[in-house]
């Protein structure tokens, strides 16, 4: 295994913090995680890249508490019970899952609701980010109202809002055909910047991976061999050029290749294993 390193990091306590934690499924024989280490500085924005069935979604969960580790630690911001460390993030999962009966403006503040705001108070501040990110006009609208980038951008105002200190994103823009995918990578690499908030991303698409993040690590094998990190990348995040500038600089197409070509090897290395049970991404 090969521990990512921490370049880029800010100094101080960690957002994140992963101490050789292994996980399974219950009631299977398969690690899915085995002796992962990792460490995401406070506002770090890391993006997780393996082939399918590697562990990526699993490792979203354990940090958000959501499941345990059968061995070793995971904190956020120093806690490790699993109610506290799902207290200070948010999720954005690969399906917008915005409640068909809520008009879009109730979708957005419904995790203020849930933390007891006022309605009119969180249909006010709903309604701010909604302008923000210009979808004020849709505010009345119901989900099958809209576009699947305009779901895309709701659910990731609603994440934001709820102002938690991480942000865990799987798959956010995975459902965006090529064109308006490339604009919601523009749209979230402003919003997460906006917010601060240290972030972890799991993507398939490798360019994204690197546009979006300070640094790439992947994650694999998978099938009957547990994965674990296998090798880390500087992402270009804090690039301010435009995107198509970024994309044509020979550098980046370096990087890309070099991750492209190790996930090929990661494949090859568990060729044959199959997903592991439970995994889909």
């Amino acid at each position: 295994m090969v521990n990512a390193p921490v370049s880029g990091a800010r100094a101080g306590r960690p957002a994140i913090r992963i101490d050789d934690a292994s996980y399974r499924y219950p009631h299977s024989s398969h690690p899915v995680l085995a002796h992962l280490s990792l460490t995401a500085a406070v506002g770090e924005h890391i993006a997780l890249v393996g082939r399918s069935g590697c562990g990526k979604s699993t490792l979203l969960r354990l940090i958000a508490g959501l499941a345990e580790p059968v061995t070793g630690t995971i904190e956020v911001l120093g806690h490790r019970d699993p109610h506290d460390r799902l207290d200070g993030c948010a999720m954005m999962p690969q399906n917008d899952l915005l409640l068909p009966w809520l008009r879009l403006v109730d979708n957005v503040a419904i995790g203020l609701r849930n933390k007891g705001v006022a309605r009119r108070e969180a249909r006010t501040r709903a309604l701010a980010v909604l302008d923000q990110w210009g979808l004020a006009e849709w505010s009345r609208s119901r989900p099958d109202k809209l576009s699947g980038g305009m779901r895309q951008r709701a659910a990731l105002a609603r994440a934001l809002l709820a102002d938690k200190p991480v942000l865990l994103a799987d798959e956010p823009l995975g459902s965006l055909d090529a064109i308006t995918r490339a604009d919601g990578q523009r749209w979230l690499r402003r919003a997460v910047l906006a917010a601060g908030a240290t972030l972890i991303l799991v993507t398939h698409d490798v360019e994204e991976a690197l546009l979006l993040s300070r640094r790439v690590i992947l994650l694999g094998p998978a099938g009957p061999r547990p994965a674990a990190a296998q090798g880390s990348w500087p992402g270009w995040f804090d690039d301010d050029r435009r995107r198509e500038q970024i994309l044509a600089d020979p550098r980046f197409a370096a990087a890309r290749t070099a991750v492209l070509e190790a996930l090929g090897d990661s494949a090859e290395a568990s060729a044959g294993s199959g997903p592991v049970p439970g995994e889909s991404r």
